[in-house]
């Protein structure tokens, strides 16, 4: 049978308590519960930080009696030991009679083994009803599970002609402050900030996110191959900063020791021709537990992360302005010999922020990368409808 109209309902209400996570939950996932009995809601309940109650337990902790009812949660019930007990106990212990999941969890130490153990204890379980929402609402944790790094944004403000900045480098301001705004809500919801040596010097920016309520603001990262990065950046402005460099030399050496005065990490990613090793650093950073990794960059880190398969999205702010065309663009690519070699990305959403328009996108990728990661792929192994 299919999901019913109430099914469906329920499941769009625990998305929306999942959201409210958004900026409080790495390194776990979003997630949000909604217990029902007598097409009523109950109890409801979201995960709010790491280490507080998963939002079954919130949602259990909410209601009277939880005996006979269905549960809806965005991701299967965890069945291993955390920070926490196992959320899978507590609905046994609960009585309910029925638990829809969204999606399966990616986590290895979970991938099944909670939906199983439910069966087992005779409650009907059913999984895949909105997979695509919840899987987007998770694409970082997603990510790092089953690919061992973070997911991927790339954001930039441009102009309608495709111009970041003036050949010079002068950028502030192309967009409006309500479309600065919303980038740096972006950058709230990711567990870090990547940035170049080159904008740090350029724009001295603070990256931030000032005007965004949050009591967790993301780790800051450099990617600065031979430590360039001024003592006295505003970057060091609050929060922590690492920054990244590849030629290890004295002179390098006494760099990083007057940039942790500073209060930064020194972290040696070394690759090829003196550049940081960008595949590295995204192992680095999944070993760290980063699940979003949002890009604030120029053109030539942009384009190296291209070209590297590492960008997975696209968030591109565009102002009803034309700078013209000796100003720089958005990627630093090699010039290209055919249209059937251009970098492809599918459109998820475009919106009017302010003045500016909003486009999110997400890169399509060839098979041959071997990046298996496909959002709209079915996760469950039980009952289950596509939301492509």
């Amino acid at each position: 049978m299919p999901f019913s109209a109430f099914d469906r309902k329920f499941m769009a209400r625990a998305l929306r308590l999942a959201e409210r996570g958004a900026y409080s939950t790495t390194p776990n996932p979003r997630v949000g519960c909604v217990i029902v009995r007598d097409d009523r809601i109950v109890g409801e309940g979201w995960h709010r930080f790491a280490g507080g109650p998963h939002a079954e337990i919130e949602a259990l902790g909410s209601a009277d009696d939880a005996r006979g009812a269905t549960v809806y949660v965005t991701l299967e019930p965890c069945a291993h030991h955390g920070r926490t007990p196992p959320c899978k106990d507590a609905l046994i212990s609960a009585g309910v009679s029925r638990v829809v999941a969204a999606m399966r969890d990616p986590n290895p130490e979970v991938a099944g083994r909670g939906m199983s153990a439910l069966l087992e204890a005779g409650i009907a379980v059913e999984c895949g009803l909105m997979e695509a929402e919840a899987n987007t609402l998770n694409r970082g944790f997603v990510s790092r599970m089953t690919r061992g790094r973070p997911w991927v944004r790339i954001k930039a403000a441009a102009s309608l002609d495709g111009k970041t900045a003036l050949v010079g480098g002068e950028s502030r301001w192309i967009t409006g402050e309500d479309a600065r705004l919303d980038g740096r809500r972006w950058r709230a919801r990711a567990c870090a900030i990547l940035t170049g040596v080159g904008t740090v010097e350029k724009d001295d920016p603070r990256l931030d996110v000032r005007g965004v309520k949050t009591q967790r603001p993301p780790l800051k990262i450099v990617a600065d191959s031979s430590l360039s990065t001024s003592p006295d950046a505003r970057i060091f402005d609050g929060g922590k900063v690492v920054i990244v460099a590849a030629v290890e030399e004295r002179e390098t050496i006494r760099k990083a020791r007057a940039l942790e005065k500073s209060g930064a990490e020194i972290l040696f990613l070394p690759g090829t021709r003196g550049r940081v090793d960008l595949a590295e650093l995204m192992r680095e950073l999944a070993r760290r537990h980063i699940n979003e990794l949002h890009v604030e960059a120029g053109a030539r880190l942009n384009g190296a992360l291209l070209e590297a398969g590492l960008a997975d999205e696209l968030l591109l702010y565009l102002a009803p302005c034309v700078i013209g065309d000796v100003a720089r663009g958005v990627f630093g690519l090699p010039a290209i010999e055919a249209l059937d070699e251009k970098k492809r990305l599918r459109i998820d959403d475009t919106r009017r922020i302010g003045d500016d328009l909003r486009v999110r996108a997400r890169f399509i990728r060839d098979q041959e990368t071997g990046d298996r990661y496909q959002e709209t792929e079915n996760s469950c192994g039980l009952r289950s409808e596509k939301n492509l």
